[in-house]
């Protein structure tokens, strides 16, 4: 049962990673979309996206943390208190990129556009990779289960700070893709052709990382180098041919196939850090049974898991649906 609230755990993780990665790359490409007039269509692009669902993503960020109190609470524990932190810091970039879109779009004067704007970008940017610095905390067994481990140097590491690269080059790629899609739906070949470019450029950019990723986990995390390499390694080769897959999508002008492979690529990577990490949840010293919460409370978890696959996912589905039609957007205007 612990084995399957585990599951439940990682599911949830997954899909935060696909759709909140690509709302956080989004705000990437915001950034880094140029001046007032050069940036304008891209933005425009961006805003239109991601305005009716941008919220809605964090649904997965609250599941993933309401399991993992209540599934496996002394884990849970030990990671807010050695990890504060950067969690501290993931959380205000979160409030910072939502108040900063939200204003964004009702403000009138130009000055405070800017400031809001900007306010959206750098959060996307900043947050990401502190959660990314977080699972590399985790990931290399970093956080004592006693809760106290040190404050800073429990994250500020070679493996954090590949985590957290990582973690922003992944969303960049992932919300480039899904605007490659967005402007093909729409019919605006310049800018397909605009962020097709930059996919694939942060699809290089997270080779390039992983590929450097292999000798920073064998000097700073050997166990978990060691299982990418054996017990995971079957998702860690899918996952490349997956992005390889994504990749001839793109350049072939098969958007939509092109979302889902990436998607899957981020998922079996995500699935290849679990199966390394199996049995721990943290480090070699506490295990998924350990940590696991009483069979009636894990009981209850996986219950309130299947209420919420007949309620909350097909909403969010519908969502998604009204969404890529242009019906919400026509309820807006």
């Amino acid at each position: 049962m612990a084995d399957a609230v585990a599951l439940v755990l990682w599911f949830g993780v997954t899909l935060y990673a696909v759709f909140g990665g690509a709302d956080f790359g989004a705000g990437f490409w915001d950034l880094t979309a140029g001046g007032a007039e050069r940036g304008r269509r891209p933005r425009s692009l961006i805003d239109a996206a991601i305005g009716a669902v941008w919220e809605a993503n964090h649904v997965w960020l609250i599941f993933c943390l309401v399991v993992l109190w209540t599934g496996f609470p002394e884990a849970f524990a030990s990671i807010m208190t050695t990890l504060y932190v950067p969690l501290t810091i993931a959380a205000i970039g979160i409030v910072a990129r939502g108040s900063g879109f939200a204003f964004l779009r009702v403000s009138t004067r130009l000055s405070m556009q800017r400031v809001y704007g900007a306010t959206f970008a750098l959060s996307s940017l900043i947050t990401p990779f502190f959660l990314g610095a977080v699972a590399g905390a985790i990931a290399s067994g970093r956080v004592p289960t006693n809760g106290e481990g040190d404050p800073f140097d429990s994250w500020l590491t070679s493996t954090s700070m590949l985590g957290g690269v990582l973690a922003v080059v992944v969303c960049a790629y992932m919300a480039a893709v899904f605007l490659v899609h967005e402007a093909n739906r729409r019919g605006d070949a310049a800018l397909e052709v605009y962020f097709r470019l930059r996919a694939i450029c942060a699809a290089i950019v997270a080779g390039v990382v992983s590929v450097a990723g292999i000798w920073i986990l064998e000097d700073d995390a050997p166990r978990l180098h060691d299982r990418l390499l054996d017990q995971a390694l079957p998702l860690v080769i899918i996952s490349m041919l997956l992005g390889l897959t994504a990749m001839l999508m793109l350049f072939r002008d098969i958007p939509r196939i092109a979302r889902v492979c990436a998607a899957a690529a981020v998922a079996a990577v995500i699935g290849g850090w679990g199966v390394a990490q199996y049995p721990y949840l943290l480090g070699t010293h506490l295990t998924i049974d350990q940590a696991a919460a009483p069979e009636a409370t894990l009981a209850w978890i996986l219950g309130v898991f299947g209420v919420a696959v007949v309620t909350v996912i097909p909403s969010l589905m519908l969502l998604y649906v009204l969404d890529q039609r242009g019906t919400l957007e026509s309820v807006e205007s």
